[in-house]
């Protein structure tokens, strides 16, 4: 299976590089995985709503010209929560049904566009709370991982 990762803005700090670099390679007896990161816009401190709209915007559109098909998961507070469970078997199933390829798409410090989020084919929620979007890289490659796991019955989601 090939995993798709779009992601706004770069990671600065080597401890969550160091991280990720971790779980990529975890991942890699598993699936395909590739990260892509597309530039983030500058965003000051007291953003006006429509401000904030065209910076989602333009970011976006960044995000919307590197989708390559498959299966679409932006993720969003507002998205569904799954546990580790039921997204190893979403990925599990995708797979059976002949989907070669899942994209999970990260926003930037401000979320999705709506354009974003209408390309997806589920918006997924890891938790009502806000993470860093730098974070965030580290958290779903750490679920995508485990779900590769529960799949082929391994020992590590408990």
């Amino acid at each position: 299976m090939k995993i798709t990762i779009l992601c706004v803005g770069k990671i600065k700090e080597k401890f969550f590089r160091d991280a990720l670099a971790e779980y990529t390679k975890r991942l890699s007896g598993y699936a395909n995985i590739n990260i892509i990161e597309v530039p983030d816009e500058k965003a000051p401190e007291n953003l006006s709503v429509g401000e904030a709209l065209l910076i989602k915007e333009k970011e976006g559109e960044r995000l919307l010209k590197k989708i390559s098909g498959g299966f679409v998961v932006p993720l969003a507070i507002e998205g569904r929560e799954l546990s580790s469970e039921e997204l190893a078997e979403l990925i599990r199933k995708k797979g059976v049904e002949g989907t070669s390829h899942i994209t999970f798409i990260i926003g930037g410090s401000l979320g999705l566009s709506e354009n974003v989020m209408k390309k997806g084919d589920l918006s997924l929620s890891f938790s009502k709370m806000t993470f860093p979007h730098q974070l965030m890289r580290i958290i779903l490659c750490e679920q995508i991982y485990r779900a590769f796991r529960i799949i082929r019955g391994e020992p590590y989601h408990k």
